[in-house]
């Protein structure tokens, strides 16, 4: 669960420097080199860098990726600077007149429409340049979901009403596209669901590239671009489970032989760096509470929101630190359920519920695993006011 090296690191930081965020980043060139490998040539990899913009997990895929989707005009902005030249696809709902602007400034390669009115001020927004190049666009939009297609989701973000992308028939009156004017339609987007394995991700592709075909037909338009995003399943309960990578390029080569000349694009996030990341804290605090052992740490949920807001239990290992300088019995938690706590005055702050442990002491080390992605960026850091963690990246 722990790579060596994460857990020596981890075992030597001082106490002052935790919690910690630890990144393996040979462990995460080697998985992404396989993802790439897994690809068939024209499938375009793109990450999706709202699952981890940390500049050095940008610098360490772009070896291996086609370029980057982004979702606002702060990650645009940021990604553009960490990997200057990758290519981006901007994408998201709700973008502003100023995100637009500066998303043409940056001469960004693609944008994901997510409406008729923004593709009417993108429109207006890229005329303005003068004797500029047609800004290229793809379509995102909001397919139905088949019988059961979206069953195994861990979030639709289509399929059904929501925000993202347009209904099918808005699609079709978007279309076609002026002639000669500021825009170029180069394909379709649809990003349906997250947390699907390969099986169903296939199954959606390939209906997302029929869909795409037919509407393209109808109006007599070249196809050359389907985006099917993202969102292959990692599963936080089986730590050792990974997606199923060679079966899905295999069905991903399939599809791309039955359209040649079509270009397939995905947009993992956290199914690329989810293994590659720690959080390593300590307990500082160990009791038991109407016949229940809680476990309380140094950090908690204001660094790592991941575990509250999926309702899941962070997998963990227990690192043990053997010295106890205290002139009083070390607390300790022994072949029982201990549930994993933070220092927030809440009793949300949890990682962790009645996980049986061998041993846990006061001051023993905890590495939360699968932090790689969607973890201190998606959390509430200013709670409380309790101090950042600090960040390592193995290279």
């Amino acid at each position: 669960m722990i790579t060596p090296r994460v857990a020596g690191h981890a075992a030597r930081l001082p106490s002052a420097g935790l919690p910690a965020y630890v990144y393996d980043l040979a462990a995460l060139d080697a998985h992404a080199r396989e993802v790439r490998a897994a690809l068939p040539e024209r499938v375009e990899l793109y990450y999706a860098a709202k699952a981890n913009p940390a500049p050095g997990i940008l610098t360490a895929l772009a070896p291996h990726v086609t370029g980057y989707e982004v979702s606002s005009g702060g990650e645009l902005a940021h990604v553009r600077a960490a990997v200057p030249g990758a290519p981006l696809a901007f994408g998201g709902p709700g973008k502003t007149e100023e995100e637009l602007r500066l998303a043409l400034s940056l001469g960004t390669e693609r944008f994901h429409v997510e409406s008729a009115g923004e593709l009417r001020l993108l429109a207006a927004l890229a005329g303005e340049r003068p004797g500029g190049a047609p800004v290229d666009v793809l379509l995102r939009v909001n397919l139905p979901a088949a019988d059961g297609e979206l069953s195994g989701a861990a979030l639709a973000m289509g399929g059904r009403p929501g925000p993202f992308g347009l209904d099918p028939a808005d699609a079709e009156a978007c279309l076609p596209l002026p002639p000669g004017g500021p825009l170029r339609l180069r394909g379709v987007h649809a990003h349906l669901a997250s947390g699907l394995d390969a099986p169903a991700q296939l199954a959606v592709a390939g209906r997302v590239v029929r869909w795409a075909r037919a509407l393209a037909d109808r109006h007599g338009l070249p196809l050359d671009e389907v985006n099917t995003g993202g969102g292959m399943a990692v599963d936080y309960a089986r730590p050792e489970a990974r997606f199923d990578w060679a079966a899905y390029g295999a069905g991903l080569a399939a599809l791309a032989a039955a359209h040649p000349g079509l270009t397939l694009r995905v947009e993992p996030g956290r199914s690329l760096t989810a293994h590659c990341g720690w959080y390593v804290t300590e307990v500082l605090d160990l009791k038991h509470s109407h016949g229940e052992a809680f476990a309380i740490l140094r950090g908690g949920t204001h660094h790592l929101r991941t575990p509250a807001a999926k309702g899941h239990d962070q997998p963990f290992t227990v690192l043990p630190a053997e010295e106890w300088a205290r002139p009083w019995p070390r607390p300790a938690a022994l072949a029982e359920p201990v549930t994993l706590t933070g220092q927030l005055c809440t009793p949300k702050d949890t990682l962790a519920r009645r996980v049986p442990v061998e041993r846990l002491r006061v001051g023993d080390r905890v590495a939360f695993a699968m932090a790689g992605a969607y973890a201190w960026n998606i959390s509430h850091h200013d709670f409380l006011m309790h101090p950042n963690p600090t960040f390592h990246f193995l290279s």
